[in-house]
């Protein structure tokens, strides 16, 4: 991707077309384009129009006769459901209203039937902190958890950073894909890297799941330059990361069992946890793990025993790069 940097003071359209955003710069590569410098209160209203236009009138308890223009709830619908006047609704959408109330928020949450980290997010981006800015510096993985995942043979486990790029990763989980090999982003590899589609039988609930999760780990931080140039090269290239991204998806909770095809030992049903690395910027460490005395489980250990039959590489040569 070739990516330029362009000042400018002028609106955006957002994924939906029918927003404005108001920034001071633009990461542009070759037709993408995403908005840094955006203020708080456009992410907030930006997330409040996704959101909006999710939710049928009818799941709503409203009618649903005559001709409706947009899609999901009117703006009108959705400041009667909350309780608010449509004005002060239509100014926190358009981002000319930065404080809105705790209890505001909340009667929103609740006309948008956001579950509790969807609530949780919209509460962050209503109250953003200042973000203090990454060091230009590559991330890595503590030491210490490098050598600790290293250290279990029996168990795939990888490090993350905040925008799921594969920090560390034992040889277990490398041997299930090189999918998880340090160097990876885990959200350009599913929507770019035909190897993932292969890998995972519910290939289309692990996009949705990553995307969210994404946007869990990022959080409010709207202005980060890592991930607008990775937003950029993904909405280019991907139909269903744009699809995706615009609706503004929150994940919280636990990542559910999911089934890797394995081209020796089979299928893989491995549930994962997570854990995260305390003294780090959003690094999280994932641990997989087979149902004890599964079919899984003894693919596992299978695949243990191929890796201990392979060869290694020779001393003082370096494994070559996927």
């Amino acid at each position: 991707m070739h990516a330029r940097r362009g000042q400018v003071d002028c609106p955006l359209v957002s994924a939906s077309h029918t927003n404005v955003l108001h920034c001071s710069t633009l990461l542009i590569n070759d037709g993408g384009a995403y908005c840094l410098g955006m203020r708080p209160s456009t992410a907030l209203g930006l997330y409040l129009r996704a959101r909006r236009e999710l939710i049928r009138p009818e799941e709503a308890g409203l009618p649903t006769s005559g001709r409706r223009r947009v899609p999901g709830l009117r703006r009108e619908e959705l400041a009667m459901l909350a309780g608010i006047s449509a004005d002060y609704y239509l100014r926190l959408e358009q981002g000319r209203e930065n404080h809105p109330s705790e209890q505001v928020i909340e009667a929103l949450a609740r006309a948008l039937r956001l579950d509790e980290g969807a609530t949780a997010h919209l509460h962050a981006l209503a109250r953003p902190t200042p973000t203090k800015r990454r060091p230009a510096a590559r991330e890595r993985a503590p030491a210490s958890i490098e050598r600790l995942i290293a250290s279990w043979a029996h168990t795939p486990a990888f490090v993350w950073g905040r925008h799921m790029d594969i920090l560390a990763a034992n040889s277990l989980v490398r041997a299930i894909s090189p999918v998880f090999s340090p160097g990876v982003n885990l959200v350009r590899a599913t929507f770019l890297d035909p190897e993932v589609r292969r890998l995972i039988d519910d290939w289309e609930g692990a996009a949705r799941s990553t995307v969210a999760r994404l946007r869990a780990l990022v959080g409010p931080d709207v202005d980060d330059p890592d991930l607008a140039a990775l937003v950029s090269e993904l909405s280019e290239h991907s139909e269903a990361f744009r699809r995706l991204w615009a609706r503004h998806d929150i994940q919280i909770a636990p990542i559910a069992t999911r089934t890797f095809n394995h081209p020796l030992v089979g299928p893989l049903d491995l549930t994962p946890e997570r854990l995260a690395i305390i003294g780090t910027e959003g690094q999280v460490l994932i641990v997989y793990h087979a149902e004890a005395g599964s079919r899984s489980a003894r693919a596992l250990t299978r695949l243990v025993g191929l890796i201990a039959q392979s060869p290694r590489p020779s001393k003082g040569k370096k494994a070559s790069a996927r």
